[in-house]
């Protein structure tokens, strides 16, 4: 057998080739393949993306041009490992002040190295077009991770300052709406927030001076909704910064709007 191959035998019987790599004292795994051939080209592809001479080293950009008999995430873990020292499972490039997470050949995810630890140890994912990471069971998508709520809309909720939207750093994010239904307005310099909810039109609750009351408007009303007979299933609102006292203080203050009370009627 040749040199990082032997022969296993899959649960139908059907022979597959495993291929292993050694690095400075790490035993790498770079998978299976159908037969010993292909098994011994991705060795040969290791060895020459670890051991090759400097000035003749393979980069990111060369995975295409060697034939691909590796996959593209073992390729970006093992130029890591060439290039920094460390062996992630996940297909993560480190540079001086981030990271960036190769989903796959197109799409490359940059992120703060406060986040390497997490990534590192959590494979994204991509269900439905939304990228997610498998979290304690649940399925956590990556904007939910800073802060953005599942419902949000990028341009209208959230934006990325540089538009990029594949750089999840902190400081390119920048959430504009933090609540369901809410949404700041400014006129004259002066910031007003509009509540309002989706029936079978929008229906506007109310202008409101804080975010905290047009977000608690806007539950009440999903509340009154569901009470009389809307079987949607409107996200509620919680607002950071209020005890229990202080929300329920201002749930009481609002006043639904005669509109609203009439299209329950209709």
């Amino acid at each position: 057998m040749a040199a990082g191959v032997y022969e296993t035998t899959k649960k139908d019987g059907t022979p597959s080739f495993r291929a292993s790599f050694t690095h400075k004292g790490k035993h790498i795994s770079l998978g299976s393949f159908p037969t010993k051939e292909q098994a011994h080209r991705a060795y040969l592809t290791a060895e020459l993306l670890l051991r090759s001479p400097e000035g003749s080293l393979l980069s990111l950009e060369d995975y295409a041009a060697t034939g691909k008999s590796i996959s593209y995430e073992k390729w970006v873990i093992l130029l890591n490992l060439r290039d920094n020292g460390i062996y992630f499972k996940t297909p993560i490039y480190l540079y001086r002040r981030h990271f960036v997470y190769h989903y796959n050949e197109e799409t490359h995810l940059k992120f703060d190295v406060d986040d390497l630890f997490y990534f590192s140890n959590h494979k994204i994912m991509k269900r439905g077009g939304h990228l997610f990471v498998a979290d304690y069971g649940m399925q956590v998508t990556l904007p939910s991770r800073y802060g953005i709520k599942n419902y949000a809309v990028e341009g209208r909720d959230y934006r990325f300052a540089n538009g990029d939207p594949t750089d999840f750093r902190y400081g390119n994010l920048e959430i504009i709406n933090r609540y369901a239904g809410v949404t700041a307005e400014t006129k004259k310099g002066n910031t007003c927030y509009l509540s309002k909810i989706h029936i079978n039109g929008d229906y506007i609750i109310g202008r409101y001076s804080t975010e905290a009351e047009a977000a608690l408007a806007y539950n009440k009303a999903a509340d009154y909704l569901n009470k009389h007979g809307f079987d949607k299933n409107y996200p509620r609102n919680y607002v950071d910064g209020l005890s229990e006292e202080e929300t329920d203080a201002i749930y009481r203050t609002i006043v639904l709007p005669p509109k609203l009370r009439h299209a329950v009627r209709s």
